[in-house]
């Protein structure tokens, strides 16, 4: 016969790595997005369009957009365009549009790499009472993105790009706004 040792072992072992998960399951983290800090009267976020203080052609309505999307996909807020129609106004303004070379190409020392950033000054606003629910004349978008050294190929390149720096931005700034960061 068989000794039931190793099983009662194994047993106990799956046991002990059964508490410490349950354990750590209550420590009060929470994955991010899933936290909102809004108040829970508020349905209908209004999103007009956010204002371009750069020279950046039509830049506000990609980051707009994106934002728009963000709100719709991440949260369970129905987002309207009009600011008598929400419950919470969300106003924006891109103060600044930075692209400077990161990395460079040692055989034709043209930039692989940019640095991006964005500063905005966001404010989400409660329709209701006027109570703004999360502002910052501050909010700093950065993020590092590759470029192509082919010269023909950027100009095939530029809207995606651009369109993905929107997504990210959107993500960063609905967290923000959402989990009142």
């Amino acid at each position: 016969m068989r000794s039931l040792r190793p099983f009662l072992t194994r047993i106990f072992h799956y046991g002990v790595l059964a508490l410490v998960a349950l354990t750590f399951a209550g420590c009060g983290y929470h994955v991010a997005g899933h936290n909102d800090a809004l108040p829970h009267e508020i349905h209908v976020i209004a999103v007009p369009a956010l204002e371009n203080a750069t020279t950046s052609y039509r830049i506000e309505q990609r980051f707009t957009s994106a934002t728009v999307h963000e709100f719709l996909a991440k949260t369970q807020y129905k987002v309207v365009s009009n600011p008598a129609a929400g419950d919470a106004v969300l106003h924006g303004k891109i103060l600044s549009l930075e692209a400077i070379p990161l990395l460079f190409d040692t055989t034709s020392g043209r930039a692989t790499t940019m640095l991006v950033t964005v500063k905005c000054e966001v404010s989400l606003t409660q329709a209701a009472n006027e109570k703004v629910l999360y502002h910052t004349d501050n909010f700093i978008f950065r993020n590092q993105y590759e470029i192509s050294t082919n010269v023909t190929s950027f100009f095939e390149e530029q809207d995606p790009a651009l369109d993905r720096m929107a997504r990210d931005f959107a993500t960063r700034l609905v967290a923000a706004v959402t989990e009142n960061f």
